[in-house]
């Protein structure tokens, strides 16, 4: 608390009784108005700096984007079908009383081999069908399951919790990333992607990936977020980043995905392992 002499305030009545200001002359009010501001702007300057507004030095200058070829016709549909919006009920897989975590993981995984044989059975990722084996008929994943642990968040806003799953997609280095909800006491898969990856999160109502670039010190960053009109995951970002200056929308943690098996330093596929995957237009 700063101290020094009382400043001298005159009233009407006569000169303040409590100042230790020798007395003057009687002044105008104004003038005597004008020297009690002084001594207390004195007074607080006496005490030191009281937080006002500090310049941040220069900014800047704001340059507008330019508009290139003004003359062109906009496009009005896409070039290219990447399914954009992923929505698809799970056939032959119940949700008991409306619970996905009563839902097995391994059935899943089973159930979408079963539907696309000649990817799995006897395509590029025959040994996924092969290993799932060794995850048992119960959902006990064993080290060679290529079945990854899931995890349970809502996604969707409704309340309730929704199923993020991965599994290996052998004998490549490409893991599956789906998820799945329930809706009307069906279980319904809202996203699909594919790729070599680096990390996954949760964040939010969105699922983040990250996989290695063939640029040196670059990955790519991808975010799916839950779109209510849609019902479904959409593709919202598609980036490539540093990797020293990751900006993901949640810590590394618990929500993380992760195999300890999995090379830590996967390379990226040199062509989408779907058709419908973005990465045929998004790069």
């Amino acid at each position: 608390m700063c101290t020094g002499p009382t400043p001298r305030i005159d009233t009407p009545d006569g000169p303040d009784p409590r100042s230790t200001v020798p007395p003057a002359r009687r002044a105008p009010r104004t003038a005597r108005a004008v020297v009690a501001v002084a001594l207390l702007l004195s007074a607080a300057a006496a005490c030191g700096d009281a937080g006002g507004l500090v310049g941040a030095g220069s900014t800047p200058t704001a340059i507008s984007p330019d508009r290139l070829w003004p003359r062109l016709t906009p496009a009005s549909s896409p070039a290219f079908e990447i399914g954009e919006v992923d929505s698809q009920v799970v056939a032959g897989v119940s949700v008991p009383g409306d619970d996905i975590r009563a839902v097995d993981p391994v059935a899943l995984v089973r159930a979408e081999i079963k539907e696309d044989p000649g990817t799995y059975a006897k395509g590029d990722y025959a040994e996924t069908a092969r290993r799932m084996a060794d995850c048992g008929k119960s959902g006990a994943a064993g080290e060679r399951c290529p079945v990854l642990r899931p995890y349970y968040r809502d996604l969707t806003g409704d309340g309730h919790e929704d199923l993020t799953l991965g599994f290996r997609q052998l004998p490549g280095q490409v893991t599956a990333v789906r998820v799945y909800t329930v809706e009307k006491h069906r279980l319904v898969r809202v996203m699909h992607w594919e790729d070599a990856l680096s990390g996954v999160e949760l964040a939010g109502r969105s699922v983040i990936i990250r996989s290695p670039s063939e640029v040196a010190g670059y990955e790519y960053r991808l975010q799916w977020t839950w779109d209510p009109q849609q019902k479904s995951m959409l593709l919202t970002h598609d980036e490539m980043l540093r990797t020293g200056s990751r900006a993901l929308g949640a810590a590394p943690g618990p929500s993380s995905l992760s195999n300890p098996s999995n090379p830590s330093n996967p390379s990226r596929p040199s062509s989408p392992s779907s058709p419908s995957s973005p990465s045929a237009s998004a790069r």
